[in-house]
């Protein structure tokens, strides 16, 4: 039965490695830049001149010379080990790169803003509409051509601060989707002066998926500058030494810059206007990079603007973002949406074992109508077993788990978002960061604990169960429970967010039917 099981599963990465691969994944999305083509090129017939990465030698070279900044890597796939077994923790990398491939479009939050600065009698600004801002006219035609009809919401406060002068240095905390990688790429844009030969603006990127991504934002905003080079300083890119850069907007990883700043000569940091380091929580989390951002800034002129960008904004990446962004920089803060359990109803089902548990989930989806929902399992085998089951049954299953790369991961996420299957089971780790608004009922098959401890891992269950009940819509979250352990568990998260957990009995259709109205 185990060869018969096995197969099953093979089949089954086999057909979902077809399904994906026969999605369009838009360039530079790539977790592993060897699948990507190489490509040195520059845009002719009016376009902004780039110079792309040369992905052949690509994020995960090694080979020495110019260019290859030590320290510098592409987010690495994780070694997972065997199909049963707990999968590794996704990397900081992984998780942002993730979530920016899947905020193609701005997320709309009503979460008040944060400003804090030296002079609290300092009048700040903020704009309703990109006119206000005096943008360049082709600048601001790359804006509306790239679907920006009005600023977001950090845009309206932060870009009057970011565009005034003389120039103002700034610390950004902001989850991805609110518009803060346009903000500073417009920034860079609207300070670039294309007359002047040498490299004025520098982005820093922890990985080197992160920089394409900010690189094609960059791109597509100014593609109505021609004379306005954009260039890439990631491993495989090769510069020799003394020879000077010519791009005006440079974007790159530590390490690289590092060399090109140092070693090779070849971009002078006393002469840059804009300096922007991205992710920063995630850059103080990758080894190296920390210190190799601390050096670059301290080369930089005292008139040069410096701008920090953190998803979060804990001690750690103040003390990092102190060091790194000097003279009292305007500190702006969004606070997250908060998740609430406050319209969400909780379940659970006693369950005999793993098929009793199954079959307690089949009763449920077929006694109530369910939108869209997400499955949690602790190990991909359960995840595989799941999903060949519930595919038989007639379900649309999208599956989720650390076998894939980060593009597949995110070309799955967005079928899912659009509908195309209703129910995506997931580890826990590859579902990270996960947004889908139409979610309205979540599952724990498997109770979410601290691998450490083996305790409840509550801050884990809120954030799972957040993903339903949003937008004031009620929500529905039902926990299996199949040993005393698992009861103890959800004992636990009861006890911590005092909150009852309510039993369901699921061979009840009665019972079952009423948790729907």
């Amino acid at each position: 039965m185990a060869d018969d099981w096995g197969a099953i599963v093979d089949e089954q990465e086999k057909n979902l490695s077809q399904k994906v691969g026969g999605l369009n994944i838009a360039a530079g999305t790539s977790a592993s830049s060897g699948d990507k083509a190489a490509s040195s090129s520059e845009k002719a017939g009016g376009s902004t001149t780039v110079t792309q990465p040369s992905d052949s030698q690509g994020a995960s070279s090694a080979s020495g010379g110019a260019g290859a900044g030590a320290g510098d890597s592409a987010s690495p796939k994780k070694e997972t080990g065997a199909a049963g077994e707990d999968e590794a923790e996704a990397s900081k990398e992984d998780e942002s790169l993730l979530r920016k491939l899947l905020h193609s479009k701005l997320v709309s939050t009503k979460a008040d803003l944060e400003v804090l600065q030296k002079d609290p009698n300092s009048p700040l600004y903020s704009v309703k509409s990109f006119e206000a801002l005096n943008l360049k006219p082709e600048l601001l035609k790359g804006v509306y051509e790239m679907g920006f009809n009005a600023p977001s919401k950090i845009q309206e406060t932060a870009l009057p601060t970011l565009l005034a002068d003389p120039p103002t240095n700034m610390i950004a905390q902001s989850q991805s989707g609110t518009g803060k990688t346009a903000a500073f790429v417009l920034t860079m844009l609207s300070r670039v002066n294309p007359n002047l030969p040498h490299t004025q603006c520098l982005c820093l990127a922890p990985t080197y998926e992160l920089a394409l991504q900010i690189g094609g934002v960059t791109e597509k905003m100014a593609k109505n500058m021609p004379n306005t080079k954009i260039g890439y300083a990631v491993k495989g890119e090769r510069i020799a030494r003394g020879q000077k850069s010519s791009d005006h907007i440079l974007i790159g990883t530590p390490g690289t810059v590092l060399d090109w700043c140092t070693k090779y000569k070849s971009v002078d940091p006393r002469k840059l206007a804009v300096f922007v380091l991205d992710e920063a929580d995630v850059m103080i989390a990758t080894q190296g990079h920390q210190d190799q951002s601390i050096r670059i800034q301290r080369q930089l002129s005292k008139t040069c603007q410096m701008l920090l960008f953190s998803a979060t904004y804990d001690e750690e990446v103040m003390k990092f973002a102190q060091a790194v962004i000097p003279n009292n920089p305007v500190v702006i803060k969004l606070r997250r949406d908060e998740e609430s359990l406050d319209n969400i109803r909780q379940f659970y089902v006693q369950c005999r074992d793993q098929e009793d548990k199954f079959q307690a989930l089949s009763n449920i989806y077929g006694a109530i109508s369910i939108g869209q929902s997400m499955i949690f399992c602790a190990t991909r085998r359960t995840a595989h077993w799941l999903s060949e089951k519930m595919t038989k049954d007639g379900h649309a299953v999208a599956l989720l788990s650390g076998d894939l790369d980060i593009a597949q991961r995110a070309a799955i996420i967005n079928r899912f978002r659009d509908g195309k299957e209703k129910v995506l089971i997931t580890t826990n780790v590859s579902a990270r960061g996960i947004d889908v608004e139409m979610v309205t009922v979540v599952v724990n098959f498997d109770l979410p604990i601290l691998q450490e401890t083996k305790q409840a891992d509550c801050e884990t269950y809120l954030h799972r169960i957040g993903r339903t009940g949003r937008f004031g819509k009620a929500g529905l979250a039902i926990n299996m429970i199949d040993s005393n352990k698992s009861l103890q568990v959800m004992k636990a998260i009861e006890r911590h967010f005092n909150r009852t957990i309510h039993k369901l009995d699921a061979d009840d259709i009665e019972e079952i039917e009423k948790i729907s109205t």
